[in-house]
């Protein structure tokens, strides 16, 4: 109890000594929370209890929400409502104190207690809400539908920015002909003002029940970047210098806004925040591709990398001279053969060296053809005489000769026999 007159004391003799009223009263906590619907989602607001003895203080509000699964947001406000956007959310819990402060210090002189506050919104037909704007000026929206919502209802996206309202172009739908997504090209945006989508939800069996859903956004945290451009690669110093260029973006193109990943053949990827890197190289034989992507870390976060860029391949450096020596030789021989083929040509038709080898073999001529034929007529006569038998053979062999009996004077007449023949064919060869 001493403690607490010691406190006491003390407060009351800073607020005289700054010139304030004491604040004896306690503060009331705020009550009568009620929920105003909004078009972007709904305005919660309250009374602030407060007596005239403490408007002559600041009175702030410590507000305090949190939505089904997500962080608590705390806000400290000086009026007496503040908007809530609901987005894809079927409700949120809340709960908001009055504080007084010095106007002389701004420190802390009272405070109330929490006046806590539930609202339960419409159900919620959609999930997952996810778009990406891509090239600059395309857009694809998609969304996923909950199991607990209407056979009947369709649904419908739009967007809002820069003061215009846009309708989506192309839908994407499932097999139930269920709206699931919307894409959109040729839509440009403003870095500088917020995206608003709208997914209204229409029950085609009762056209009362209409429900809106709203989702705001930057347009630079949606945007997937392109791969980086102009990536070029060389050696140096028995290492790979890789450079390139940002890509196009629709926010801010300062050169601190971008990090970039390299990645070099089978390397994990390195984390980049210049335009180049240098990687040293401990076989320079060997064959390294070589790509880039990006994403924007500085100006604004964006959890979205860029794709690869096309590879960028390093040949041997070997392997590449010895290629360009063997083209420029063959840049070298290719028109001195095709000259020194040209002049034999032209000097072969000029002095006819090829004459003597293209001229036709001449025709014999009627005198050596009759006597060829004559010849040929002599050759066949003389074959046709060979072919006369000269000699007589004993026809039967299988009888031993020394069972044979003769006697001399068979002998001696077939030995005649036997000589004339070939006296015969004798004389026919002398003639």
């Amino acid at each position: 109890m001493l403690l607490l007159s010691l406190a006491w004391y003390e407060m009351i003799s800073v607020s005289l000594a700054n010139g304030e009223p004491a604040i004896t009263a306690s503060i009331m906590a705020p009550s009568d929370l009620h929920i105003v619907k909004h078009n972007f989602g709904v305005i919660l607001s309250w009374n602030s209890n407060i007596t005239e003895e403490m408007e002559t203080h600041y009175v702030k509000y410590v507000l305090i929400y949190k939505f089904d699964t997500a962080k608590e947001i705390e806000e400290r406000l000086r009026e007496k409502e503040k908007m809530i956007r609901l987005g894809l959310h079927s409700g949120f819990h809340a709960k908001v104190k009055t504080q007084l402060f010095s106007k002389e210090t701004e420190d802390i002189i009272k405070e109330s207690n929490w006046t806590e506050f539930t609202y339960h919104a419409p159900p919620v037909y959609i999930q997952n809400l996810s778009c990406i704007i891509y090239n600059i000026s395309n857009l694809n929206c998609t969304w996923d539908i909950k199991t607990e919502a209407p056979e009947d209802a369709q649904y419908f996206l739009s967007y809002r920015h820069s003061r215009e309202e846009f309708q989506c172009q192309l839908y994407l739908t499932n097999a139930k002909n269920k709206n699931i997504g919307c894409h959109m090209k040729e839509v440009y945006f403003n870095h500088a003002n917020k995206i608003r989508f709208n997914i209204t939800v229409k029950e085609l069996s009762n056209s009362s029940e209409n429900h809106s859903y709203y989702k705001k956004c930057t347009p630079q945290r949606l945007e997937k970047l392109n791969p980086p451009i102009n990536v070029s690669i060389s050696l140096e110093n028995r290492g790979i210098k890789i450079n390139w260029k940002p890509p196009p973006t629709i926010g801010s193109a300062k050169k601190n806004c971008f990090t970039y990943q390299v990645k070099i053949t089978d390397l994990e990827p390195v984390d980049v925040s210049e335009e180049e890197y240098v990687h040293p190289v401990r076989d320079p034989a060997k064959q390294y591709v070589v790509q880039v992507r990006a994403k924007k870390t500085t100006c604004i976060s964006n959890k979205m990398w860029s794709e690869w860029s096309e590879p960028v391949i390093i040949h041997d450096e070997y392997k590449d001279n010895k290629m360009n020596t063997w083209k420029l030789i063959i840049l070298i021989l290719f028109p001195s053969m095709i000259f020194t083929g040209g002049l034999l040509i032209f000097l072969c038709r000029r002095y006819k060296c090829i004459d003597p080898i293209l001229t036709p073999i001449p025709h014999p001529s009627d005198r050596i053809r009759i006597w060829l034929a004559s010849d040929a007529a002599a050759y066949q006569e003389y074959s046709l005489v060979l072919q006369t038998p000269d000699m007589l053979f004993i026809s039967d062999l299988s009888t031993p000769v020394t069972e044979l009996s003769f006697n001399a004077s068979e002998v001696t007449m077939h030995a005649e026999i036997m000589l004339v023949p070939l006296e015969r064919n004798q004389h026919k060869g002398i003639n």
